[in-house]
């Protein structure tokens, strides 16, 4: 039986100098940065399930959060074998999600890592270039679809 994706979504959140939010997960023995990202609960819409995941992971309230793109399709990637039975619950192969392209109007000081629902151990603005090198592998093709489809929303700093 193969398994199905998970559904998903993500956010790429770029401040004023059009640099990327990454937080580096607290659950990873690797050194693994990601965007803000997670699951679609049942029934909800994308967007929110986005707004949502955002501010259980990086404490963004909503309303500092300006979207700007949604992605035109539905992205995926699969899980390594050594974590496909152990995430999960070994419900799924890895994700599908619809992906956000935003700006951060805020500062600094409105993000809070320390949440609740707690995901990340450290958070940085990194440029565009950089983020590749950053996640782990597995994930490589996804972001690599979203830099080309989102890049140049975020070329220059906001006006």
């Amino acid at each position: 039986m193969i398994l199905p994706y998970r559904p998903g979504v993500g956010i790429m959140l770029a401040n004023r100098a059009g640099d990327i939010f990454v937080g580096q997960r607290l659950d990873s023995a690797v050194e693994a940065w990601q965007m803000p990202q997670g699951g679609i609960d049942e029934g909800e819409d994308p967007w929110a399930a986005a707004t949502r995941e955002l501010e259980e992971e990086t404490g963004i309230a909503p309303h500092l959060v300006e979207r700007l793109a949604e992605s035109r399709e539905w992205l995926e990637y699969d899980l390594p074998p050594e974590l496909m039975g152990r995430i999960w619950g070994g419900r799924y192969r890895g994700q599908r999600q619809k992906w956000f392209a935003c700006r951060f109007h805020g500062t600094d000081a409105d993000v809070n890592i320390f949440t609740p629902h707690q995901e990340f151990r450290a958070w940085e603005w990194k440029p565009l270039a950089q983020l590749p090198a950053l996640i782990v592998p597995f994930k490589r093709p996804l972001y690599g679809a979203l830099l080309a489809e989102f890049a140049p929303l975020f070329a220059g700093p906001a006006r």
